[in-house]
């Protein structure tokens, strides 16, 4: 978390798709004292377009156009230094619940107001869990829900090979041994079995993947 003066105004910028939300929340910034420092429409074209990003908060939609995973992107716009504040539609809770293991901050949803948000971006750049009841809500809502810890290489693995990529193209696109991406597969399955979450066949592990984030089921 980047440290700030307390006299400076927050430095925040948004990740989303629509231009309409964009031009709404830099319209925003001007009206609640914060200082808009970029946008984009992807995190990947953020971190691009200013990759030395200082950021207080950065506010991020669920759902982007290219497909991108939620949990990868909130972790990116950590890495920044930044507290990542998701708002969405929020429609899909398994997103919401990967956004915030990922380490997002709060959920703000699209049909709150711009008051609102800039309440919770107050709140999360001073440090403040913002336990609202969509958060509360995304973590309770599956009780059965438990995380299978899988590593970020067997994450992009399940990612692939779930999506509808054989083992063989799994290896050529991640430039390992067949065996390799075979031995990583095989874990997750065991990983899952472990906590009472069956992914014996590649269906179920597409499930899994969807229920965790590693997969968004609108861009399949």
């Amino acid at each position: 978390m980047q440290l700030r003066q307390a006299d400076k105004p927050l430095c925040v910028a948004i990740v989303d798709d629509h231009d309409a939300i964009r031009f709404a929340f830099k319209a925003a910034c001007d009206q609640f004292g914060f200082e808009f420092c970029a946008s984009a429409g992807s995190v990947n074209e953020l971190l691009q377009k200013t990759p030395n990003i200082a950021c207080d908060v950065i506010v991020m939609d669920l759902s982007l156009a290219d497909g991108s995973i939620v949990a990868e992107n909130v972790s990116k716009l950590i890495k920044t230094g930044a507290q990542v504040v998701i708002f969405s539609i929020a429609d899909k809770q398994n997103l919401v619940r990967a956004a915030l293991k990922a380490g997002a901050a709060t959920l703000v949803p699209k049909a709150q107001s711009m008051q609102d948000l800039a309440n919770a971006i107050r709140l999360v750049a001073d440090g403040v869990y913002v336990n609202n009841l969509q958060t509360t809500a995304a973590i309770d809502s599956d009780s059965d829900f438990k995380a299978a810890a899988l590593s970020p290489r067997e994450r992009e693995v399940l990612s692939l090979y779930a999506s509808g990529f054989a083992l063989k193209q799994v290896a050529t696109e991640l430039n390992i041994k067949v065996s390799t991406a075979k031995e990583h597969i095989d874990r997750v399955r065991v990983k899952y079995s472990v906590v009472g979450r069956p992914a014996s066949t590649k269906t179920e592990l597409l499930v899994r993947a969807i229920e965790d984030g590693i997969l968004d089921e609108g861009s399949l």
